[in-house]
């Protein structure tokens, strides 16, 4: 069993699972909280089809962390030779290096994309009953994609200064 978790953990399946956490997770965040929006802007948008660029906005907003998700694993597989052809080899410990790289979007991602999917479903209700207010619905939603910018620039800062292979 020993021996079998060893070859299959190697330094480089450790970094190429940050890669896909990074981008899974920021990405099924974005999914949910893009939807989350969707589901409420669909009933305004029934009532009245004049706020649908409101609701668009709204909605767009969420989607940016699986953005940073996706920036962050092709940086990731930049830096690990998976676009050239030819990869590096790494050792279980520069794997490990890349893995926890990834993870501050993967998880700020995967958790604000959502938190701020509802966020921005609640300024679908300030549309609702005063459209003059839309701005405040929108920073709201900004608020939480601060975290995520921030988790952004932790993996990048990260992945930028890790040794060579």
């Amino acid at each position: 069993m020993a021996e079998w978790l060893s070859q299959v953990f190697t330094g480089n399946t450790l970094a190429f699972l940050g890669v896909a956490l990074a981008v899974g997770l920021a990405g099924i965040g974005s999914a949910k909280g893009v939807g989350i929006v969707g589901e409420a802007g669909s009933g305004l948008h029934a009532e009245d089809p004049s706020k649908f660029a409101q609701i668009m906005i709204l909605q767009v907003i969420p989607g940016t962390q699986g953005l940073y998700g996706f920036v962050v694993g092709l940086l990731a597989l930049v830096r690990l030779g998976a676009l050239t052809g030819s990869p590096i080899s790494l050792s279980f410990e520069q794997g490990a290096w890349y893995l926890m790289a990834c993870l501050p979007i993967a998880l700020v991602g995967w958790l604000s994309a959502i938190a701020q999917g509802r966020v921005a479903a609640g300024g679908i209700g300030i549309i609702t009953k005063r459209p003059e207010e839309m701005f405040k619905g929108i920073m709201m939603a900004v608020m939480v994609e601060f975290y995520a910018i921030l988790a952004l620039l932790v993996s990048m800062l990260m992945l930028f200064n890790l040794p060579s292979a």
